[in-house]
């Protein structure tokens, strides 16, 4: 279970009586990870490696649906889950570990869960995954059923369907997995009822790399592509002239730079902002990618200033990293109120550094648990 600190609520200003009682809607494929870390080198063929750690969590979808509920959001998640030992283990930690609303999520009987095999070594990361198309949920949709799903068992193999409400429920904010040539058209009817919708992308496989193939980009708040993905989209050699022309298609423009942090433009008002990454020992960077999405969520959401939207999110994702377990490794406010009281005892430390982050001071308690914090055991077989 989180070890996130009770009662810090990122929206409890804003709320108003009828606001949805959503705070972000998401919808893909569950995983079950399986993670291995402490690996000194990539697996060589017709070798046995053994790796000093490992561990197994929700995957996939998950990651960033529980880094939001953990930064205090009320997520809600529709997605398939297999009948098998794997599913239930990814359900239970979902709801019950981590209060995520299952209501539009349905059990597919006869259907084996997808897994993903991650491999962590030097900071980088070699992934298998194996699993087949979940078939299509029952008519009544929205039970929040295990049982309740019926259909013919896919046959397809790659990566499994993300299953997509015919109504996505009211939400002040979705996050959708933009592919090229497909449109969903819940996007379109999440953004038609009030919703942000913040796009992330993946790797063009077709190698077109053209925006015009992206239909729902023009349902989205922000987009936020990685350095290579930006630029090879706009056909620019910088990370930042990329987040300027993309700022031209969408109102926000987020570019993340890796180990040099994230750079933004909000193309209404032309307003860049740049924050350089924390540096931190990776061990395992699964899912840091989802985290820094919902840490730049939360903090649109609670309509802080650019600059601190992308610090926040920068510091999510360097927290997330020192830790394995994909979904697992997703730091609460807890973890956050832990480093900032750290932080500022090093005497090594930048003063004006320090300043990008005050106003973390408004948000977090004045005191708090010691850092490291345990956080949860990434694993079937462990209680939680």
């Amino acid at each position: 279970m989180s070890t996130d600190t009770p009662g810090i609520d990122p929206l409890e200003a804003l709320r108003a009586p009828r606001d949805p009682a959503c705070d972000v809607f998401l919808t893909g494929p569950v995983f079950l990870d399986i993670i291995f870390t402490g690996l000194d080198s990539a697996p060589v063929r017709g070798t046995e490696s053994w790796a000093r750690g490992m561990g197994s969590s929700p995957g996939g979808v998950a990651n960033m649906a529980t880094a939001l509920a953990r930064l205090g959001l009320r997520t809600a998640l529709a997605a398939a889950f297999g009948d098998d030992h794997y599913g239930e283990y990814c359900w239970d930690a979902l709801e019950q570990g981590e209060g995520i609303d299952l209501s539009m999520s349905h059990t597919v009987p006869g259907w084996h869960s997808p897994v993903t095999v991650s491999m962590a070594y030097e900071g980088e990361r070699t992934m298998v995954s194996h699993g087949h198309e979940a078939p299509a949920p029952a008519p009544v949709a929205g039970t929040g059923s295990r049982t309740g799903a019926t259909g013919t068992t896919g046959t397809s193999t790659g990566a499994t369907a993300p299953v997509f409400p015919q109504c996505p429920p009211r939400a002040r904010a979705a996050v959708a997995s933009l592919a090229p040539g497909r449109s969903e058209p819940w996007v379109a009817t999440a953004a038609r009822d009030g919703a942000l919708v913040f796009g992330d992308v993946g790797w063009d496989e077709t190698g077109r790399w053209d925006l015009d193939a992206l239909p729902d980009l023009a349902h989205c708040e922000a987009f936020l592509p990685n350095a290579e993905e930006a630029m090879r989209y706009t056909r620019t050699d910088c990370p930042r002239a990329a987040a300027h022309a993309l700022a031209e298609r969408v109102p926000l423009a987020v570019v993340t730079l890796g180990a040099e942090g994230a750079y933004a433009v909000d193309g209404r008002t032309g307003t860049a902002a740049a924050v350089p990454a924390i540096e931190v020992e990776a061990l395992d960077p699964t899912g840091a990618g989802d985290v820094f999405v919902a840490g730049f969520v939360t903090g649109t959401l609670a309509d802080w200033p650019l600059a601190d939207r992308l610090a926040f999110a920068g510091l999510t994702a360097a927290l997330s990293v020192q830790e394995f377990g994909g979904s697992l490794s997703a730091p609460g406010w807890a973890e956050i109120a832990a480093w900032w009281q750290l932080i500022r005892t090093c005497d090594s430390q930048d003063p004006a550094a320090l300043e990008r982050y005050a106003f973390l001071d408004d948000l977090l308690p004045t005191t708090a648990r010691a850092w490291p914090l345990r956080r949860a055991v990434p694993t079937i077989g462990f209680r939680q």
